[in-house]
């Protein structure tokens, strides 16, 4: 673990610098596949699921059994606490619906925007290691409340070619249409050109590895829209004297225990702070299952001491961390200075497991310092605004000057004429 001592602003960029992997061949592998399932559909999705996920599918979508079998391996610990994640999310984001409000601009003109939902959005789900079965109330939920009227959901396989139950629990609670065995770069093709088994969406949200990733973006440059960029899960935690070593800890291995290629920043203007914490991650990881994980992410991981907290803010908005840990009892003033995060949590009780799975918040967010420019997953995530204009009689003589004046100027004509036509009209009425 690397203790970076007071940097100076222009060393900063360096030292916040996330892990990068050789991406020579990821771009043809990537292009390669999508040409593929668009030229074959199911018969190369099928192929691709032997070749990648190793199971050999007679079916690509998820039966009504499978729901109901799945229905009946899940406790009922797990059915409560994913009904209870779900009640708070669903929650937190029904308070994201805005009301159509209608504004007079002008004498007879009447201008508003509404909300209206994207009819057809597709949903990635990552197998990899573990079942991330929040990440689909995450998205499902926003979807749901935004009024989407197809929901569909791709996650790979076991290779039993099985769903994990929870992941089919928490589709069926939080409003999915259809689920399909389907993962990786092939599941992107599939929701973004459609084949014989899968509809094509308009819009696909969902994390993944770096190819899921790649592939997300080659498909939004001409056929659908994508959430966000995004990369390696992270976090970034700002301490001072009040903070507890041991709760920052666990945090940060929280974060480590994602993959060999997460990254987790520790910012300080206090040494023992920082020694403590190292110390504490040195015992709690050995009680992890994933302790090798979370040692590579470490690795390439930064402990970095300031000289005070307004320095450790500006230095985490710099970094644009996906999730800001501020764990010091005066967070309120910190907050106030944060401008870029995907998610902030407040104070030490503020652990970002709480924001994963239940405290309401979404937890898919903008990664790799796109938090400097995206917002994570909301409700908003799900619409398209359009806007509606009414102009009356009385709007037209409003307008008509200005908008013949502007339009003769930029010497389009025939956009003077239409609200010419309309004036004459009006006056010799």
């Amino acid at each position: 673990m690397n203790i970076i001592k007071y940097p100076l602003p222009e060393q900063w960029n360096e030292i916040l610098k996330r892990p990068s992997k050789n991406n020579t061949e990821l771009g043809q592998i990537v292009n390669d596949v999508l040409k593929d399932v668009k030229e074959n559909g199911d018969e190369a999705l099928i192929r691709y699921e032997l070749k990648f996920d190793h199971v050999a599918l007679d079916s690509l979508k998820v039966s009504n059994d499978e729901f109901i079998e799945a229905d009946s391996l899940i406790s009922d610990d797990l059915k409560s606490a994913i009904q209870h994640a779900y009640k708070n999310i669903e929650l937190f984001h029904k308070s994201q619906v805005n009301q159509t409000n209608i504004v007079q601009t002008d004498l007879g003109v009447s201008c508003w925007r509404k909300a209206l939902p994207i009819q057809k959005v597709g949903l990635y789900v990552p197998g990899g290691t573990a079942p991330l079965f929040s990440t689909v109330i995450m998205l499902a939920t926003p979807a749901t409340i935004a009024g989407c009227k197809d929901i569909v959901l791709c996650t790979p396989p076991n290779k039993n070619g099985k769903i994990h139950p929870a992941i089919l629990y928490a589709a069926k609670i939080s409003g999915v249409s259809e689920v399909f065995k389907i993962g990786g770069i092939q599941a992107i093709a599939a929701m973004a050109y459609g084949t014989l088994t899968v509809p094509k969406v308009y819009k696909i949200f969902g994390p993944g590895n770096q190819y899921v990733m790649a592939a997300k973006q080659a498909v939004s440059l001409s056929n659908v829209a994508i959430d966000m960029p995004a990369g390696p899960s992270e976090v970034a935690i700002v301490a001072n004297n009040s903070s507890n070593a041991d709760f920052i800890a666990a945090d940060l291995l929280s974060q480590a225990e994602h993959g060999i290629d997460s990254q987790v920043l520790l910012i300080s203007d206090d040494l023992n702070i920082i020694n403590n914490v190292i110390a504490s991650i040195n015992i709690q990881i050995e009680e992890l299952p994933r302790k090798d994980i979370a040692m590579a992410a470490l690795s390439h991981s930064r402990f970095i001491l300031v000289h005070d907290m307004d320095e450790a803010i500006d230095l985490a908005n710099a970094y644009a961390p996906e999730h800001l840990i501020l764990a010091v009892e005066n967070y309120e003033s910190l907050a106030d200075k944060v401008v870029n995060a995907g998610s902030v949590f407040l104070g030490p009780y503020s652990c970002e497991s709480a924001g994963d799975y239940a405290s309401g918040t979404n937890h898919t967010l903008p990664t790799n310092g796109y938090a400097n420019m995206y917002s994570g997953v909301s409700c908003d995530s799900f619409i398209k605004n359009v806007t509606f204009q009414n102009v009356t009689k009385d709007g037209v003589l409003s307008l008509a000057k200005t908008v013949e004046e502007m339009a003769h100027n930029e010497f389009l004509h025939a956009h003077e004429y239409a609200m010419k036509i309309r004036r004459e009209y009006i006056e010799n009425l």
